[in-house]
């Protein structure tokens, strides 16, 4: 059974017992379907956003449908670090399984599977780029523990080499809504990410608008039928000063 079948399997379940979906892996896209298949996730204008290079080192956190993509990008000479807290595997072991069928393809040899607690990540250090998509909001949710985010941040930090980037793709919440949304809606204020991550010592290095949709209000939970797969996105690229 396919990843994104076991996701869809066990989002129904979740439905089925009345319970609200905690991640954006209920966000399911067409089956099958990631960064290097589904336009709608625009892959090769993140990773272009990201500034990947051959040969370099980024870890995805909450590994989800960039991995092949970034592994792509990198190249036989770099390394993919998929990065799968504890708590997404206790909550979400599809996520895992998934990820391991991914590691295991000859294809992908480049993918490094890491399984940490989030307040404790261990990321290798002298990383080029982190990336996390749609899954920052989650940091501050219960089933997340909730996470020590300044700290998650700060080891972010550690890990990357000076000039290395921290890149952040997320639902957009409503400008004030700070973390009010980000249980119930499965969004953050963009303004709110910015002052968490510039706290943690990095510069705003670009902002993208390649995924925003100004049709959206942000007042739906992004599983809303009406909005699913047609959010408001920001993505943010945070440097490490040199």
């Amino acid at each position: 059974m396919s990843r994104i079948t076991l996701i869809a399997a066990a989002a129904a379940a979740t439905l089925a017992l009345g319970l609200p979906a905690v991640t954006a892996f209920a966000q399911t896209p067409p089956a099958n379907a990631d960064a290097l298949t589904d336009p709608a996730m625009k892959g090769p204008e993140v990773i272009a956003f990201i500034g990947l290079k051959p040969g370099q080192k980024v870890a995805d956190v909450i590994a989800g449908r960039f991995v092949r993509a970034l592994s792509q990008a990198v190249g036989p000479k770099g390394v993919v670090y998929a990065y799968e807290p504890d708590e997404i595997v206790k909550t979400h072991p599809e996520a895992a399984a998934g990820l391991t069928k991914i590691v295991a393809d000859p294809a992908y040899a480049n993918v490094k599977e890491v399984t940490a607690p989030i307040n404790a990540a261990n990321l290798p250090k002298g990383l080029d780029a982190v990336f996390i998509r749609q899954n920052y909001h989650d940091l501050y949710d219960k089933f997340m523990g909730p996470a020590d985010v300044p700290g998650f941040n700060k080891q972010v930090f550690a890990a990357l080499k000076p000039g290395g980037v921290y890149v952040i793709l997320d639902h957009a919440g409503a400008a004030g809504s700070g973390l009010t949304g980000t249980e119930t809606r499965h969004r953050i204020e963009e303004a709110r990410v910015k002052t968490d991550v510039l706290a943690a010592g990095f510069k705003l290095d670009g902002e993208s608008t390649i995924l925003a949709n100004p049709a959206d209000d942000h007042s739906k939970m992004v599983f809303n039928p009406a909005i699913r797969g047609k959010t408001d996105q920001f993505l943010l690229r945070f440097k490490k000063p040199k």
